[in-house]
Formats: structure tokens, sequence, C-alpha cells
């Protein structure tokens, strides 16, 4: 069953990509008492994510702050490692990259999606949502192959 607007994020093990090496954080602990914008794409340094989706949210994320959120977060099925990697190429210290490098967010939240196609074999879909309080206060989807309603601007105009 895919995760709806209202639904507490589920208690997984999400690794945080730090300048100190990689470091294991939970859900419950890592969402609760905060505002955080968490965007999600299918692989760090993939066409669309790295062009458009990333740079998005690091040319907006100053705006997406005035709006309430208190932190921004990237995260793919991808180990710390290249996440780490891919915001130091290109992202900024406005986002937080958190690994799910075993797709255990995406498989508990219910958006996993079948890569094999392109030989990435499980991923996580292109989404973001608003977790207010480890809660979804908002959640935007995307069709396969879409780029629209998971962008930073996308989640301004809801804020």
């Amino acid at each position: 069953m895919t995760i709806s607007v209202g639904d507490k994020i589920p208690e997984v093990t999400l690794i945080k990509a730090t300048a100190e090496g990689p470091q294991p954080v939970k859900s419950s602990d890592y969402f609760a008492g905060k505002r955080v914008a968490l965007f999600s794409v299918p692989g760090a340094f993939t066409p669309t994510c790295s062009a458009k989706h990333l740079p998005g949210f690091v040319e907006k994320a100053s705006d997406l702050k005035a709006k309430g959120v208190d932190e921004i977060v990237g995260t793919a099925v991808n180990d710390a490692f290249v996440m780490g990697a891919w915001n130091k190429a290109a992202g900024s210290d406005d986002i937080t990259m958190l690994a799910d490098g075993n797709a255990e967010f995406v498989e508990a939240i219910g958006l996993t999606m079948d890569g094999s196609g392109f030989g990435l074999g499980k991923r996580g879909q292109r989404f973001s949502m608003v977790i207010n309080d480890g809660v979804v206060e908002q959640l935007n989807v995307e069709e396969p192959g879409d780029f629209k309603v998971s962008s930073a601007d996308h989640m301004l105009g809801q804020l």
C-alpha cells in the first residue's frame, strides 16, 4: 500500500551522507519535530535527476525555508558515498542526502519501481513530500517518465 497524506513515516534506517562518513539514522528520530521537504529520485547522477531535480531544490532552498521548511532532504536507492558525491558535485550545504541503499524506505512507503530495463534494478519512484513532525503533509508522485509534480517549484506552490 502506498503512503498517503496524513500517514506517519514508517520506521526504517537511512544512511546520512556526512563529511565524516556514512551515519545511520532512524526515520522516526530524523523526521521528528521539524518540517522537511523530501525529494526522491531513481538515481543520483542520472540525467533528469542531475539536470533538473536536484538543481531545482538547490536553487529554491531559501524560498522553501522562507515558507516554513526546516530542512531539505534528497534520497535515492544509492549508497551514502554516491549520495555524498552527488551532493558535492551538484548540490549544496542546504541539501541533506539520506541514502536508501537497500530500498527499505521506498518499499515501506510503497513507492518502488523496476528499473531493471535500464540496468538499475529496484529503485524508488520519482516523488516529493513534505513531512511535518514525522507525518506526510504533502505527497507528489510522478507518472513514469515525468518530471512535474515532484519539483521544487511545484512544492513551493503547495506551501
